[in-house]
């Protein structure tokens, strides 16, 4: 059976460490699926281009080869920062673009790391599907790919032959389910143990911190935000809300919708959510006092909603992030 050919396209400014991490997984399953007696190596994986020098970010130097067919071809993600001129970044990205998008249309799987994600997004690739990426940038790339299904919790997002996933080292989740579907669940597992790799991990929820998100044309949401960070425990009342802004409920969904991709009302869930998991770490006080405190008088809804935004009912979420 011939290997499965990966190709990881490297192009100036990406992560050295997203171009290599996964190809480096795939070698460690494949000593591990030798030791448990395969004798065939399952995977084939180059480094490719469309030009003949990548530097990556940092100014490290990579060997890259041309552009060959290959059977899933993985986009790394690069150094975006909130004042980077995107629309500059990405013309000047255009011949990886084109292949982006060539080899697609040859019948390859595409799979993009990070932000990688603005690359597949710019060759059209992402239309019409669901799609994640980096929680810091989502804002950004729902604003530009309006047409994209986004759902910036996932780690990992498949549709129809099209792989996007979270910050960093999601590369690894998406690696470990790439193992999984093709040399089965033990290789998986014992080459996430070995590389001592989270094997079990469902979102990107718990490690979102909204204190860091750009904000850059927010002005209104923002205000909107801080006035709804200041009264957390509040009931939600939307009328109220609008007439606090001098604007209808309407205008205030859609102006607080155009600059955040959301409603008020999940902004707020998210933030009481964000204040519950800072005393759920620092403080022993009884989960019910830390769902009043937060807005919430029924701890049983509190809970439904604490794991719909971090995967993790509270107990288990305070288990796991406790600080000591």
């Amino acid at each position: 059976m011939s290997p499965l050919r990966v190709g990881v396209l490297a192009y100036p400014g990406c992560f050295a460490s997203e171009v290599f991490g996964v190809p480096d997984l795939l070698t460690m399953a494949t000593h591990v699926a030798g030791a448990q007696g395969s004798l065939e190596p399952a995977y084939e994986t180059s480094v490719v281009s469309p030009r003949r020098r990548v530097l990556a970010s940092g100014g490290s130097a990579i060997d890259v080869s041309a552009v060959r067919p290959v059977d899933v071809l993985i986009v790394p993600g690069f150094e975006l920062s909130p004042t980077l001129d995107l629309d500059a970044a990405l013309a000047g990205l255009a011949p990886e673009v084109a292949s982006i998008r060539s080899q697609a249309a040859s019948g390859t799987a595409v799979v993009s790391i990070c932000v990688g994600g603005f690359l597949v997004a710019e060759a059209g690739l992402l239309d019409g599907r669901e799609a994640t990426t980096s929680w810091l940038f989502a804002d950004r790339f729902a604003r530009r790919y309006a047409d994209v299904r986004l759902s910036p919790e996932r780690l990992v997002v498949t549709d129809r032959g099209v792989t996007t996933t979270a910050a960093f080292s999601a590369m690894y989740d998406f690696a470990l389910h790439f193992i999984r579907e093709h040399d089965g669940p033990r290789i998986a597992r014992s080459t996430a143990r070995i590389a001592l790799v989270d094997d079990a991990r469902s979102t990107q929820a718990p490690h979102v911190d909204q204190g860091l998100i750009p904000t850059v044309g927010r002005e209104f949401s923002l205000s909107v935000q801080r006035w709804l960070d200041q009264n957390l425990s509040a009931r939600y009342d939307l009328p109220a809300l609008a007439r606090e802004f001098h604007v209808s409920t309407r205008t205030m969904l859609r102006r607080f919708g155009d600059e955040t991709g959301r409603t008020p009302l999940a902004y707020l869930h998210t933030v009481r959510v964000r204040r519950a998991r800072h005393l759920l770490e620092t403080t022993d006080r009884a989960v019910a006092d830390i769902a009043a405190d937060v807005g919430y008088g029924d701890p049983g809804a509190f809970g439904g909603i604490f794991a719909r935004h971090t995967g993790r009912r509270p107990r288990e979420y305070r288990a796991t992030f406790r600080r000591r």
